[in-house]
């Protein structure tokens, strides 16, 4: 080991810097290797050539530091000389590097300080961008209770649409019933009085039929007898007899009466039925003979009722039950019967239409057409008000229906009938009439090819209303 002069006086000395070298040499490699770290770490691209030379010169500092201990007691002074100069060479070349990066230099202070605003301002932006979410969040919610409803506004704006065409379509039927009342009120006060004047005459011809008859008869029988006792005339009697052919008129006289007895009469019973079907009385219920009401519809579609070319006669069967007067408008319910008889008519007379304009699958041959109405009296559930009601079924052996055109049949403007054969309001009415005036139920039964039966229901007794009992 090398001797030192005064030794013994500067040991102290000697150890002190022997720790300071090692000490700052100590440090040295730890910069060295937390270099190491921090580029391991983290990429700074605009560093990646200073930084590898500030470590090898901190790395030359500590080693030298290190070899000035080493030459305290051995002399390597070449080693620590060369040491030196390698050094100083690593010193100068990073120098000379570090001002070529002197603007990446100042750039990764900015980097590093933007950097440092960031890492300050992540909890603002991790707020911010939470309450991003939630603003989302409930912007979502939000829409989604917009479209709820705008959805529930949509449905009651439907809802209304459908309540007004229903009102207008109501409004409607409402408006074309009031005119239909009117015409068959109008129709049946026009009625009455052509009935009220065609009836005194026709009673006067009535009623001098019997008293003619029983003249005619006297003098028919004066002449008889006449010719009992006179048997052989003069000759001017004997002509004009002759000439009158008094024989045949003997015989005929008597149908000719009989048959004007029977047309007056005839023409007595249409008078009835046209008073009797006239009848509209607005202001209160009458009870009335159902029955009456059926034969007077009928009588008056009698014409209709005939042969024709194209069909037979129609056969009319009455099932007539014992019936109570019933509480009703006749004039109304009259055409109700009238609507669904003269439907019935037509049905028959639709030989030469078409299926799809009939509603109907088939046809039936209808070489004998026929109405079948029946009558009866059947108890209602609802005991304690209306405890009984009337049923009239009135039932044809035509086409029929299909079940599509069963079903739209009460409603308004609906018809099977040809364009410009029918208004598709009769049947309408008619509904209306049964169900919301009588409080009873109108019915439709058909099936294609077998005909078509409609069943009409209704109170005996209106509770809610006073009538009037027409004998």
């Amino acid at each position: 080991m090398m001797k030192l002069a005064g030794e013994g006086d500067h040991w102290p000395l000697v150890w002190l810097n022997t720790g300071s070298l090692f000490l700052i040499a100590l440090c040295c490699y730890s910069i060295f290797l937390l270099l190491l770290y921090f580029v391991r770490r983290r990429q700074y691209a605009s560093l990646s050539g200073i930084l590898p030379l500030f470590g090898l010169f901190i790395l030359c500092c500590g080693t030298t530091n290190l070899l000035y201990i080493w030459a305290i007691w051995y002399p390597v002074y070449w080693i620590l000389v060369l040491m030196k100069g390698i050094t100083a060479l690593v010193s100068l070349y990073t120098v000379v590097v570090l001002g070529s990066l002197k603007q990446k230099a100042l750039a990764m202070t900015s980097t590093i300080q933007l950097e440092t605003a960031s890492f300050a301002l992540k909890p603002e932006i991790t707020e911010s961008k939470q309450t991003k979410i939630r603003f989302y969040e409930d912007l979502e919610q939000r829409v989604a209770q917009l479209k709820q409803k705008l959805a529930e506004v949509n449905k009651r704006l439907q809802a209304e649409m459908q309540e007004c065409q229903g009102a207008k379509s109501k409004l409607q039927q409402i408006q074309f019933q009031l005119v239909q009342t009117e015409k068959m009120s109008s129709l049946g006060m026009m009625v009455a009085s052509i009935a009220h004047e065609i009836n005194n005459p026709v009673n006067f011809v009535y009623g001098n039929i019997a008293p003619a008859k029983e003249y005619i008869q006297d003098l028919l029988g004066l002449v008889e007898l006449y010719q009992q006792h006179y048997p052989q005339p003069v000759p001017a009697i004997q002509e004009y007899a002759d000439a009158i052919d008094l024989d045949f008129l003997v015989k005929d006289l008597p149908k000719v009466l009989e048959s004007m007895k029977v047309g007056s009469e005839r023409i007595r019973d249409i008078i009835m039925s046209l008073r009797t079907f006239s009848r509209m009385d607005k202001t209160q219920m009458t009870g009335v003979n159902i029955h009456e009401g059926i034969e007077s519809t009928l009588l008056i579609l009698q014409h209709r009722l005939k042969g024709k070319p194209e069909r037979s006669e129609i056969e009319v069967v009455k099932n007539y039950g014992i019936l109570p007067p019933v509480e009703c408008y006749p004039g109304q319910l009259n055409q109700v019967f009238m609507n669904i008889l003269v439907n019935a008519i037509d049905a028959m007379e639709w030989k030469g239409i078409s299926l799809e304009q009939l509603g109907s699958d088939k046809q039936t041959p209808n070489s004998f057409p026929r109405i079948e109405i029946c009558t009866e009296v059947v108890k209602t559930q609802e005991a304690t008000s209306n405890p009984q009601s009337v049923v009239i079924r009135i039932r044809d052996n035509g086409p029929g229906v299909r079940e599509r055109a069963r079903r739209l049949l009460f409603d308004p403007f609906f018809t099977t009938k040809p364009v410009g054969q029918g208004t598709g309001l009769g049947l309408s009415i008619s509904y209306q009439i049964v169900t919301t005036t009588h409080g009873g139920q109108l019915d439709c039964v058909s099936i294609p090819g077998a005909g078509t039966e409609f069943i009409i229901q209704i109170p005996v007794r209106q509770s809610h209303r006073r009538y009037t009992e027409i004998s």
